[in-house]
Order: structure tokens, then sequence, then C-alpha cells
């Protein structure tokens, strides 16, 4: 059973292939990577969790369980979505406990305040589950990789095929941090340059169970769409009871601007059905993401087949090849080389990791399905968008780093 403590470990060991080349570059004498998300909360399905756990520590065991003839080693910890818990727990791994890389960081503001402290410790922060494009833009760091979707691509995926489809107005609840403000920012910026029109942003708390004073409020807009700018329960509560509520029903529609298929599992595709949205990988989309969800199914004891999942499990690798290539563990050496490499698995498809930090990669739009024939064949791609469209331009970010490019 998954442990939280702040001192758990999670050792992956060399699988006997008695490596001999000099470990010289490794500092410590070990490679110790941390998965720092949520582990007990609203984000830990599909997002975080024991999954993300074990998609690093199936990653390690991959690799070979050493790099450069030293041993790699996975901690874990729970921030509990606070970003002062999140930033505590990360100095004290930079700082006594010598971990080299933090990855997972579910929650927007914890993973701006542990990529800013990174920064001061000069160590690499691999964000999988978070989405707020700042990490990217106006608070981009030299070691902080954005590594799956940001809530620009989500915008420019949903929105867009949204108000193109006829919803042209639109009703935003956001959840009430960086990430659901970030969200409704850039959903406004794509509705409106397609011509239409938010009436109404309203924000709403993190964690909220009840949302019907907030679901009236976006009935009695008027607006064709309701825009939810919020993940995980979130989006999960307000989806069961907008259908509860007969709004679905009465004839507006819901957009959920992040949506994951464990959150499409747990709604039931009775209430989901025809939901579109945007992901950053689908399990069924070749044969590649099909033997990766196969192999993780069995070793996560079927975690959920999500994104964020599988971008652990990518982005870990890519870490890990870039040690080896540089020959050594030196940040500043590891991180030229993910901005040199290309990232071809299951994941990203000649992906490449910009100065800014952005994996440039594919997105996709789904749609949520009723005749399944497995316990995951929840939803189908309709269609892929390039990682130029998914991604601001460097023209446009506002990170720093490009712009002294």
């Amino acid at each position: 059973m998954l442990k939280t403590g702040l001192k758990t470990a999670l050792t992956a060991t060399a699988l006997g292939l008695g490596l001999n080349c000099s470990a010289a570059g490794i500092s410590d004498d070990i490679v110790k990577i941390g998965v720092l998300g949520d582990m007990s909360g609203m984000y830990s399905s599909g997002f975080s969790g024991s999954g993300a756990v074990d998609a690093v520590r199936m990653a390690v065991e991959d690799f070979g369980g050493t790099v450069l003839g030293k041993k790699i080693e996975v901690v874990f910890a729970d921030h509990q979505n606070k970003a002062d818990i999140g930033s505590a727990t990360a100095r004290q791994w930079f700082d006594t406990e010598h971990v080299d890389m933090i990855t997972d960081l579910t929650n927007s503001s914890v993973a701006l305040a542990v990529q800013q402290l990174a920064l001061e410790k000069r160590k690499l922060t691999i964000s999988t589950g978070p989405g707020t494009v700042d990490l990217t833009g106006k608070a981009c760091t030299k070691y902080g990789i954005h590594y799956g979707y940001n809530t620009y691509a989500l915008a420019t995926g949903t929105a867009t095929a949204t108000v193109k489809d006829g919803g042209d107005s639109w009703f935003i609840l956001a959840a009430d941090y960086a990430f659901g403000h970030a969200l409704a920012k850039d959903t406004t910026r794509v509705v409106t340059s397609l011509g239409g029109k938010v009436i109404q942003t309203v924000n709403v708390p993190l964690n909220t169970a009840d949302y019907s004073s907030f679901l009236l409020q976006a009935q009695g807009s008027g607006a064709k769409i309701i825009g939810l700018a919020n993940a995980g329960t979130d989006t999960i509560n307000a989806i069961k009871q907008a259908h509860e509520f007969g709004i679905v029903s009465a004839g507006q529609h819901l957009a959920g601007m992040l949506i994951l298929l464990s959150d499409v599992k747990s709604m039931g595709v009775d209430i989901s059905d025809g939901l579109r949205y945007t992901a950053s990988w689908h399990w069924n989309l070749d044969d590649a993401s099909r033997d990766w969800q196969k192999r993780y199914a069995k070793y996560s004891g079927n975690a959920a087949p999500t994104g964020p999942h599988a971008a652990l499990y990518s982005g870990t690798m890519a870490y890990l090849r870039a040690i080896e290539s540089a020959g050594t563990d030196d940040t500043d050496a590891v991180r030229a080389k993910l901005g040199e490499m290309k990232i071809n698995d299951f994941f990203a498809k000649g992906g490449t990791i910009r100065t800014d930090g952005i994996l440039m990669h594919d997105m996709y739009m789904l749609k949520v399905k009723t005749d399944g024939k497995s316990e995951w064949d929840l939803a189908d791609v309709l269609a892929t968008i390039p990682a130029e469209q998914a991604f601001v331009t460097p023209e446009s970010s506002e990170c720093p780093a490009l712009k002294q490019s």
C-alpha cells in the first residue's frame, strides 16, 4: 500500500546488467528522483497518486535500475495541494536528501513555488500534472520543464472545437487558484478570437462539493456553453450536478477544459457520452501506446492510463537518457542534453523541449463513447492537433528566456 511519508523511498536496483562505465559524473553516487504530488486528495487518481509513483518506478526499472553504473532511487511525498508544504518538502529533498530532479508537481500553485526553488538550488523539475501556462511563460526558469499539456493547449483544442460547433457564448466556472485562472484566461482568449463572447467568469473555491449556486448562475446567464476551468473531483462534481439539475437536458452544454480518462470512468459514460476534450495522449492511439498501457496495467494494478501518468514515464526516461548522454548528472549538462534530444516514444513522436521548457508534441481531441470494448475503451480520437498549433509560439511567449535567445 502506498505510504506518503516524506522519507518513504522506493529503490529500483540494478537488474544484473553489470555496467562497468565510469560513475565519476554522478554526484553522491546515486541519482535520486522525487515524485511530489497529490497522493491522497482531489488529483490523486488520474494526475498523481500511487499511479504516478508506479509510472516513474516502471521507467526506472525499464531503464535498467542504474545509470552510468550508479543506482537510481525514487522517493515520493504528498504536498496536499498546498504550496508551502510542497516547497518545504522540496527544500528538504534538495538540501538534505540529495534529490536531483522533482517530477509530477500536480497543482499549479505548488509547481510554481517548487520550480522557483529549484532554480535557486540549481535542480531540474519536470512538471507533468499542473496546467498553468505561466510555468513556461512569465515564470519560466532555466531548469523548469513542462511535460504534457498546459492551459494554452487545452483551450486551443476544446474551446476552438466548441465555438466552431456553434458554442459561441460562454459562462466559465474557474477553480480559484493559479491553474483555474490561467485556464479561464486562455479559454477567453480563444473564444473571443473566434468571434464568441464570455458572458461571465466566476471563481469557485478549490475542492468544492456543492456546485448548485454556481450552476444556477450559469444557467441564468443564458450562455450556450458552461466552461469548466477546473480538474479532478471539481470537474466530476460539476458535471454530475449539472446533469442532476437538468441543465444539459434543458439545452445548455458543458465544456470540460481538463478531462482525464479516469474522470470519464468516475462519472460514467451515460453522463459524459459525447463529451469532447483535449488530451496530451491516449492509450488506444497506436500499437506503441496500447503496448505501454498493457504493461503499465500489470505493473500498477490497473491504474488509469492517463496522459499525466504516461508523461511521468516518458519524462523520467528522457531525464535518464540525458544523464547517460551527458556522462554526468550535473544539472546544466543534463538540461542541455534534454534541449538537444528528440523524444521519440509512445507518448511524444518527435518531441523536443524548447528553451522555455515546453515539451513540443502533438495533442489530441477525444470524444467519449458508450460502445467501448474494454474497461478503458471510453473515448475515440477525433483529431490530432499539431504541436505548432497546440502551444504558444516563441514570438508570443511571455518567457524572458525565449526573448533573449
